[in-house]
């Protein structure tokens, strides 16, 4: 270690500076989506490196830290908002952190350069972000077995709830409100559709229209939390999820009663041809890319690894049950994302997120709650039943994985 870095960790006002750098990057990284596991493992080894013994805890609203320098310790707490993953950022900050590691630049370079860092712009304009947002909904439609008027119609409200949550962050809402507006608009358009310009399975659409904001996700990391051991990161997390899919709910119920006269007749499904399913398996892992912010020449690497986690999946599927083929879809996103982490040497969140995002359980938990609202008690205990096996199998998938491919790095 240079001896500049040694002496930031020798006396008074140095060693406040380099407690103030690892504080900075553990918010940083926690802003952008970094789980609880990896986010305590790798503070930890960056305070290795630069010669500070450290504990890191970390919740999705809480961190706090104690590090120490020989004989004194000093206890930090912040309140944070864990933020949606965003693969651009985290690759510059793994570069930053893996200079710093190997002593090619200094403390105070890494730190500015984080900081640039943060403040650079999305890699993606709003209008730009809206139209995949509508993209991947008439995706996500075409999965679901809707015809053509359904997967328009997906496309056309995915894009106005991206313009909704954008009117949200520039009016600063209370946090909580997007979810039940956004159901209940997806809801009361798809049931005016329905009504009044021509008949569609009005359930499908709001489905479909709404999947973009299914904490399926987030529900799988804190499965994973839990799973190694994370507890207080990984229940305040599956409680954040719940939390989002029953405001979800809500405004979808407040919807339904409103418009329930609006129903006509049963609505025909227009079937797609067969080469749908594949255009849509083809263009869907890009829109998740752009959602989850990576630049295009991560686009190949999580093309590859998405297309060959639902293609497992729904082989082990189909033979087997859903169990088993989330079980395989997540063994092979895990064990490809570690394997390119091996050969690029970067994070293996780049391909994994928008992999598993594809896996994720989260319409199934909207069907259940559903379902308990239409009093369909028993329909709606299965397939909450079934949400929870499929995200244990999806998280027994990338444990196996982190033994089956072993990575070289952390995040």
């Amino acid at each position: 270690m240079p001896e500049q870095n040694l002496n930031l960790v020798r006396s008074g006002q140095p060693t406040t500076k380099l407690h103030s750098f690892l504080m900075r990057t553990a918010e940083l990284l926690h802003r952008y989506g970094t789980p609880s596991h990896r986010l305590e493992r790798v503070m930890t080894k960056v305070s290795q490196t630069l010669g500070v013994r450290s504990v890191f805890l970390y919740t999705p609203t809480a961190l706090i830290a104690s590090l120490s320098d020989g004989d004194s310790e000093s206890t930090y707490m912040r309140r944070v908002d864990s933020g949606a993953v965003e693969v651009d950022k985290l690759i510059r900050f793994d570069e930053v952190l893996e200079n710093l590691e190997a002593k090619k630049i200094t403390i105070d370079q890494a730190d500015q350069q984080m900081h640039d860092i943060d403040k650079m712009a999305p890699p993606y304009t709003v209008v730009t972000t809206g139209i995949i947002c509508g993209i991947a909904c008439g995706c996500v439609a075409v999965f679901l077995s809707g015809g053509y008027r359904e997967v328009m119609w997906a496309m056309i409200f995915g894009m106005l709830i991206a313009a909704l949550d954008w009117v949200q962050s520039k009016l600063q809402w209370e946090r909580g409100l997007l979810e039940p507006v956004a159901g209940f608009l997806a809801a009361l358009g798809s049931l005016a559709v329905d009504r009044w310009v021509h008949p569609i399975d009005d359930r499908l659409l709001t489905l479909a229209a709404l999947v973009i904001l299914l904490p399926g996700l987030s529900l799988t990391v804190a499965m994973t939390e839990l799973a190694v051991g994370h507890l207080s990161a990984g229940v305040a997390r599956l409680a954040g999820a719940f939390s989002i899919l029953l405001t979800l709910v809500l405004g979808v119920v407040l919807a339904w009663k409103i418009g329930d006269s609006w129903h006509q007749s049963t609505a025909i499904l227009v079937p797609l041809p067969g080469w749908m399913q594949w255009g849509a398996l083809a263009i869907a892992p890009l829109t998740f890319a752009v959602l989850v912010r990576a630049r295009w020449p991560q686009w190949p690497i999580i093309f590859a690894v998405s297309c060959s986690g639902y293609l497992a999946a729904k082989a082990g599927g189909a033979g087997y049950g859903a169990e088993l083929g989330a079980f395989l879809g997540a063994l092979v996103v895990g064990s490809l994302s570690n394997l390119y982490a091996r050969i690029r040497n970067r994070p293996a969140l780049v391909p994994l997120t928008p992999g598993m995002i594809i896996l994720v359980p989260g319409s199934i938990g909207y069907q259940s709650l559903t379902a308990m609202s239409d009093f369909q008690t028993l329909q709606g205990v299965r397939l909450a039943f079934s949400m929870l096996m499929v995200a244990m199998c999806l998280v027994g998938g990338l444990l196996a994985a982190g033994v089956l491919v072993p990575t070289k790095r952390i995040l």
